[in-house]
């Protein structure tokens, strides 16, 4: 995969602690991890050189914040594939954790999100890891499967209109279960210049038995819900 060039100090840095995050992702808590995409030049095309995602989509929805060579299924929590990767392979992309199988998440526009903690802390509903993209955060959960969650929201329905009519969950709320990834911190999504960082907004807890504590998505999804109803959806996926 080519990627960017950078100063070689900062280069080291970097591909240092995305690997110490992909390494601890899976050998504390236990969520299967595998590259993403990644900044690249394309020089002769323009003065400066052009950036673009090195899946080669011109016009990509999420640039440098998907997989790219290594398909999803790959992802994996065994430390030497981890370390090959960021290791040899691409040091420079960012650390994407599979969903579905250990860990899940709900994510909402980021101008809903530090109101939606707030709440939860007044009603002291404890959430999981949260996490800061440049335009939503995700709350993860507990690993749901898409029937479960079809009745969940149903419910939610059911209640969302005066004297208990059918309504609509806003589409700004998304779900990342079986077959979904997310971007985890120290990761920078974007391209070149434009490109921002992903970072924690309340950190995984580490149970005595290993693993992270993580909520059922049923006992935030209400709260997702209203927070969500009250922005707007964005226009692109993002992060």
């Amino acid at each position: 995969m080519p990627e960017s060039r950078e100063p070689s100090g900062r280069a080291r840095g970097n591909r240092q602690a995305l690997l110490q995050a992909a390494l601890t992702c899976t050998e504390r808590w236990r969520w299967p991890v595998v590259p993403g995409a990644v900044s690249v030049e394309r020089p002769g095309e323009a003065c400066p050189a052009a950036v673009h995602c090195s899946c080669g989509a011109e016009q990509c929805p999420v640039p440098a914040a998907h997989p790219h060579e290594v398909p999803l299924l790959a992802a994996t929590t065994e430390a030497r594939m981890v370390r090959w990767w960021w290791q040899r392979h691409s040091p420079q992309a960012p650390v994407l954790v599979a969903t579905g199988r250990r860990v899940a998440a709900v994510s909402l526009p980021a101008a809903a999100g530090a109101r939606l903690l707030g709440y939860l802390d007044a009603v002291r509903v404890v959430p999981g890891p949260v996490l800061a993209g440049p335009t939503r955060w995700s709350l993860l959960v507990a690993p749901y499967g898409y029937p479960e969650l079809a009745e969940l929201l149903a419910e939610q329905e059911r209640g969302l209109l005066p004297g208990g009519g059918a309504g609509q969950v806003p589409s700004s709320v998304r779900y990342h279960g079986p077959g979904g990834y997310l971007v985890l911190p120290p990761s920078r999504v974007g391209l070149g210049a434009g490109a921002a960082g992903v970072r924690w907004v309340r950190r995984p807890v580490v149970l005595p038995s290993g693993g992270v504590r993580l909520p059922a998505v049923g006992t935030l999804l209400e709260a997702l819900v209203a927070a969500g109803s009250a922005v707007p959806d964005g226009s692109r996926l993002a992060y």
